[in-house]
Formats: C-alpha cells, structure tokens, sequence
C-alpha cells in the first residue's frame, strides 16, 4: 500500500475550527511550554526542600523525606496523573470535590500537579546528591562562623549544590518536556493530543508525528543549550558535576 505524503497539509483548514493544522500544532505546543515550565517551578521549590531534609541531621525527618521520595519517583506517571484527576476529587468533600472537577482549567492543574510531584522527587535526590558530594569541612565552617543550622544550607550549601547539579538538571529540564505528553491521557490538549487530532482528521499519520517530533526536538535542544549556558556561568572551579539520579 504506497502512502500519499501531503506536505501542504499543515496550511490546510481543521475541521475543529481552531484555523489550519499549524495553529492548532502551535496551540499544543504552548500548553506543552505552560505545563512544562508551572511544573518545574514547582518541582524545583519542592524539590530542593525535600532533597534538603534528606541531608538534615534529624533521623526522622530524613525517613519522612525518603519516603516521600520513593512514593511519586516508584508510581508511573500516568498512573500518578489518574489518580490526581480522577480520585483525589473523590475523596475530598462532595462540594469541594465538585468545585475540582468543574475548575475551566481542571487537566491543566492537574497535570502541573503530577509533573511537578512526579519530578521533584527526581530533583530532590539531585539536590541531596550534590550536597554530599560537598565537603564536610564546608558545613564545619559555618557552625563555625556562628550560623545556624538553617543559614548554613541557605548561604554555604545549597549555593554550591546547586551548581555542581545543574548538569544533571538540565536531564530533568528535557525529560519533564517529554513527559508532559502524557497529559494528553486526561484530556490536556498539548503537542502530542494535538498532533494526535491532526492525524484522526486527516488521516496523514507521519506528517502530523513528524512535525511534533521536530518540535519537540527544537524546543529540547534549546532547552540544553541554555542550561548549558547557565552552567558555564555558574561553574564553580575544582568541583565535579554530580551524576544523574539512580
């Protein structure tokens, strides 16, 4: 069976009503970038919490901030995105629960929701990682400066984690993009769903995955590259970058 390539297919109407094929693609891919970017910013802040609890000298704090850790990174995405869409509404009281599901935005939330837990878990190890990877004479020198315990992390060690791990975070930065696709199983139109729709409509399956695979491409690489940038500027001399979270 030959296939019939239609490169002009992307200037062509939608059924939808959404303009041509290039707007909705266009459309998708900014949802893509706005669930992407809300759920890192979320995953970063709860992340470098929770990666600095797993460094605290309190024994139950770190088991509290282990579990946490082993709960959203061991649960599939989806999975994760099931759960916050269509179970945790119903466990909520009945008018609260209502008010959840009839939010105009409800896959959106819930989608920067689970990306955000489901990444900041990754995050948190990275942040814990970099700051074991300190010496310990850094951490000495701030109880001996006369700062607290809290002051030390906030001026000494996070500073200094936080550039040794950017190369591992720029991996979280790509695969968080990637894996906001799969907020199209709850109904979030973004650049998979909408590549998808493109191919139901009409029917010209490489042509519609094509162009969101070089989408994704593009906006992943520019993505590295100013993470890259970012970790020139910031490289500390001496240190080596920590690895990737296991």
């Amino acid at each position: 069976m030959k296939y019939n390539w239609n490169w002009n297919i992307y200037w062509e109407d939608a059924p939808d009503g959404m303009g041509t094929y290039f707007d909705s693609l266009i459309s998708g891919l900014k949802w893509t970038l706005a669930t992407a970017g809300s759920a890192w910013v979320l995953a970063l802040v709860i992340g470098l919490l929770i990666g600095t609890l797993r460094t605290a000298p309190n024994k139950w704090i770190v088991r509290a901030a282990n579990a946490y850790v082993e709960l959203f990174r061991n649960i599939p995405l989806i999975v994760q995105m099931f759960l916050w869409y269509f179970v945790f509404p119903e466990c909520l009281p009945v008018d609260m629960g209502n008010a959840l599901k009839q939010l105009p935005n409800a896959p959106f939330v819930t989608a920067v929701l689970s990306l955000g837990f489901f990444t900041s878990a990754r995050v948190a190890v990275q942040v814990s990682t970099g700051i074991q990877a300190l010496p310990r004479g850094q951490r000495m020198a701030g109880v001996a400066l006369g700062l607290t315990l809290p002051q030390t992390y906030r001026y000494v060690l996070l500073p200094m984690a936080f550039r040794i791990i950017i190369p591992s975070l720029t991996n979280e930065v790509a695969a968080i993009i990637k894996n906001s696709s799969v907020a199209l199983s709850i109904g979030l139109i973004e650049l998979t769903a909408s590549a998808r729709s493109m191919q139901e409509m009409s029917f010209q399956t490489f042509e519609a995955f094509g162009a969101a695979t070089i989408i994704y491409l593009v906006v992943s690489v520019i993505a590295i590259l100013l993470s890259n940038l970012l970790e020139k500027t910031l490289r500390v001399p001496g240190f080596i970058a920590a690895g990737s979270a296991k």
